[in-house]
């Protein structure tokens, strides 16, 4: 089955927070209540774009117990391939939409004595809701949110105005930067690192933590990937017994949807593992992108993640 299980609902809100962030809010078409999620959680928004639907990730921000309405914010990407560019200039309020039920693949570890939070950009919409589900047990957590500018900094009045002993806030065109190392030092045990933001901050922080020490089941991190265009290539399915063709602006799971397989998804960025397929024959190299395969698994040729990996050459069959 792709992807979770989904849900009728109506846009009732839409907010634009500032140049590049816009929030909407969903709230289901028969008027009953939405499924709770925990924080972290991401919903994927589909978007009727003409003849073709996208299908996008977006973190859920809302209070995971506030089963009335669902908000996401969408960061418009101009050089990306469409979708938010289409939430940011096509959804309405009282237009409906399809979403699926929230997955999580970066919740809170509740086992943790601290919740140390670092946001890049849009990437501190999670920690919204997972600051609300910690709120609601007094647990403990702390905030370091790097914003491009004041005027881009989505949500800082809010964190800063209800949580000012927990809400850190840098500025990077003010040169104001997050001392990690020495933030990392001075955490009391059993505290846990999460981190959501662009990839080179992704990266900074679990190199950082792991050279001071850090053990890695502690460090946690969420980076939905978009896929990226290529060279068009050719694919069979050996079960479905298809030959697709792949074009440069869509990703092989598209392709593979396209033509009425039914593929498994739950996050489309490289992330959750669902759309793990396995390789039955090829000529070419492969351009692995997810989170997911271990080194020796993408060196293997024997797997692929469909939803941001793509490949060249002259031959590619799938157990598909």
């Amino acid at each position: 089955m792709s992807g979770a299980e989904k849900i009728a609902v109506k846009v009732t809100d839409v907010v634009p927070l500032n140049d590049l962030v816009t929030r909407f809010r969903f709230e289901r078409v028969d008027g009953g209540l939405l499924p709770t999620f925990s924080g972290g959680a991401h919903t994927v928004v589909e978007m009727q774009d003409g003849d073709i639907t996208r299908l996008n990730p977006y973190s859920l921000m809302s209070d995971p117990m506030d089963q009335t309405a669902y908000t996401i914010s969408v960061r418009r990407d101009d050089e990306g391939r469409g979708g938010s560019l289409f939430m940011h200039n096509n959804v309405k309020v009282g237009d409906e939409m399809t979403i699926s039920y929230p997955v999580n693949l970066f919740s809170l570890d509740l086992r943790a004595k601290k919740h140390l939070f670092l946001a890049g950009g849009i990437g501190i919409t999670p920690f919204l809701a997972q600051i609300k589900q910690l709120e609601r047990f007094n647990g403990n957590w702390e905030l370091h949110y790097a914003c491009r500018t004041e005027s881009l900094g989505a949500y800082v009045d809010e964190l800063t105005n209800h949580h000012p002993n927990e809400a850190h806030i840098y500025y990077d065109d003010q040169e104001q930067k997050i001392d990690l190392v020495t933030l990392l030092d001075g955490q009391p045990l059993g505290t846990h690192v999460y981190v959501c933001g662009p990839k080179g901050m992704i990266e900074w922080v679990c190199k950082t933590a792991e050279a001071e020490g850090w053990p890695r089941e502690a460090i946690h991190y969420e980076e939905f990937l978009a896929p990226q265009p290529g060279k068009p290539f050719e694919v069979k399915l050996a079960v479905s017994n298809k030959v697709i063709q792949v074009g440069e602006q869509e990703s092989l799971l598209e392709a593979i949807e396209r033509e009425g397989v039914d593929a498994p998804y739950l996050c489309r960025g490289g992330a959750c593992g669902q759309c793990e397929t396995r390789v039955i024959d090829y000529t070419g190299h492969f351009i692995h992108r997810d989170h997911w395969l271990e080194d020796d698994e993408h060196a293997s040729g024997e797997k692929i993640m469909p939803c941001v990996s793509r490949f060249e050459g002259k031959i590619l069959v799938l157990d598909r």
